[in-house]
């Protein structure tokens, strides 16, 4: 076989690797009014400002989303408020900010979302999403990026709210 012909190949099974493949399910984030949000940048000009957080925020959405739902279906989320675990420390400017978090300080994300299947909603509401035993269900030590508290809340979330495969119609 040529290498033109080889290569020609190569796409061909890349092509049909890429058909194959179940599209993800889409999730789409939006913000409504950020900047009145509760917690969710540092107010004392140390940490991670709000641009930051929401990106994050987002980040966690979608991979929760498209990890949980069917490919055939798409979640809006609305985030209406965020108050972030724990609190800021003012006086301590570093380049990370310094958050102290306590069982008194739980996060807490309240949302609006509509789930959709063939363009139909198959479910909707709004939830305030938190958790006063947050400090025993996650451990921060073993997770990668920032919202630690956040993302165990929001994993746990999506787990009741939208169950896997069999669980739901």
């Amino acid at each position: 076989m040529s290498k033109r012909a080889a290569a020609g190949a190569g796409l061909v099974l890349a092509a049909m690797l890429l058909a194959a493949a179940p599209a993800a399910a889409e999730v789409q984030v939006r913000y409504a009014a950020p900047e009145r949000f509760t917690d969710a940048e540092n107010r004392f000009a140390s940490g991670q400002p709000l641009r930051v957080t929401l990106a994050e925020l987002t980040r966690i959405l979608v991979d929760l989303g498209q990890a949980r739902l069917r490919p055939d279906e798409r979640l809006d989320i609305t985030v209406l408020d965020i108050d972030l675990a724990g609190f800021d420390r003012p006086g301590f400017a570093s380049p990370t900010g310094v958050r102290v978090v306590t069982d008194a300080t739980p996060p807490r994300i309240r949302l609006a979302y509509a789930l959709r299947r063939g363009g139909r909603i198959v479910a909707q509401g709004e939830d305030t999403v938190t958790d006063i035993n947050f400090l025993l269900t996650s451990n921060p030590r073993f997770s990668t990026g920032g919202l630690y508290y956040e993302r165990q809340l929001l994993r746990d979330w999506f787990a009741k709210r939208f169950p896997r495969g069999a669980e739901r119609g």
